[in-house]
């Protein structure tokens, strides 16, 4: 079958690889129709995440049909279309019973490059690198899905491809920070990153009764998304002071809430963004943390800040003093998905969340390597690239 792989340093190409077969009574095998790029994938392909090999299979926010299942799968029968979240959890350990889903036991199965980076090990995450299990991912034409019991969801039939596809990993994501944020009625949220992770927390924000939500970024074209498409206050960090004008529109507060969706690959204005992004290269620190000082300095005293974006190691210049003295609380997470999507289902079954305009370009699984480049370059207007393997 054909898959984009990792080939290298930013280098992804369309090759042959071997199908997926079943390893265990609890997998299925899914026929993928849709599975779209992530910002996440860029740290893999830039060679910021550890772990990549030769041929691995990228990819990991999907949706597809049931072809075949394992002899102990009870909730999902092929022919079920399904979404899947992006982390593979088990069910049955301590931490998914806590609904801690992307912390699981068991869902990593080589977890010594991640206790010796971090302390301990989260779960596994298709397409992301031997450091996270080593899963193939979803920019297949068919992929192996593991504890399908716990992971497949069913699409209700009033429900889209495109709609549903952004509940694998997107909207899951944005809704962790949400919640986990600590977000409550009447509460002033700031979200950095209008990325579609960005963007879905913001409207989660909204759903769970934040009376003001504010995106932070610098392209017009997704600054334009949030004001249309999610309802929220929209800001660009290149014409403006990102804390005072918070300050401003919080009537000299804060927000009770801020959520960093950026990521390692951060970027910045004046000379601390030159000096991070020139530490990155040199290897001197692993991630550029600007969207997340700048979300310390801003929230209000007493409040919460939810690291949401993607990080992998070690940031210079973190504002700890900021943190202890406004007596802030610091979170942040994986997503939780199986723990959400069945709520996300309901909300996009009504109309309350739609996703539709995330998907800004979509092409055929053959044209992988382009539509990365149109995604890392931001090019055309580009959210999010979808691949349709079947295309």
């Amino acid at each position: 079958m054909k898959a984009a792989i990792w080939a290298g340093v930013d280098e992804v190409t369309v090759e042959d690889v071997p199908e997926p077969q079943l390893l265990n009574d609890h997998d299925v095998l899914l026929r993928i129709h849709k599975t779209v790029t992530c910002g996440s994938d860029l740290h893999l392909i830039g060679g910021y995440i550890p772990a990549m090999r030769s041929g691995d299979v990228l990819g990991h926010e999907f949706l597809g049909t049931v072809v075949e299942k394992g002899r102990a799968v009870q909730r999902v029968q092929v022919g079920d279309r399904v979404v899947v979240p992006s982390f593979v959890a088990c069910g049955s350990c301590w931490y998914c019973s806590q609904e801690l889903y992307s912390l699981c036991d068991n869902g990593n199965p080589d977890p010594g490059i991640t206790e010796g980076l971090w302390g301990q090990s989260p779960g596994g995450c298709f397409g992301y690198s031997h450091a996270m299990g080593g899963y193939a991912g979803s920019h297949a034409e068919y992929m192996r899905v593991p504890y399908a019991d716990v992971g497949c969801f069913v699409v209700p039939d009033g429900v889209s491809d495109t709609r549903a596809l952004f509940a694998s990993d997107s909207v899951t994501t944005g809704w962790t920070g949400a919640h986990l944020g600590g977000t409550q009625p009447g509460d002033v949220v700031a979200v950095w990153g209008a990325g579609a992770v960005g963007q879905m927390a913001a409207r989660a924000a909204m759903l769970l009764g934040a009376e003001q939500v504010v995106v932070i970024d610098r392209l017009p074209e997704r600054l334009a998304q949030v004001r249309t498409h999610i309802g929220a206050e929209a800001v660009d960090f290149s014409t403006t002071d990102v804390v005072a004008e918070l300050r401003e529109r919080t009537g000299g507060r804060g927000p009770d809430v801020c959520i960093e969706a950026v990521g390692m690959e951060a970027h910045s204005t004046g000379v601390q963004g030159a000096f991070d992004q020139v530490k990155q290269q040199l290897r001197l620190q692993t991630d550029r943390p600007s969207a997340v000082r700048e979300a310390i300095r801003a929230c209000r005293k007493g409040g919460s800040v939810f690291v949401l974006g993607v990080y992998a190691g070690m940031v210079d210049k973190f504002p700890l003093g900021a943190l202890m003295n406004k007596g802030l609380t610091v979170r942040g997470a994986q997503q939780h998905g199986q723990r959400y999507v069945p709520e996300i289902l309901a909300h996009m079954e009504s109309g309350a969340l739609t996703t539709e305009h995330l998907a800004t370009h979509t092409m055929p699984l053959s044209q992988a390597a382009e539509g990365y480049r149109i995604f890392k370059a931001k090019e055309d207007g580009c959210v999010r690239t979808v691949f349709e393997p079947g295309s």
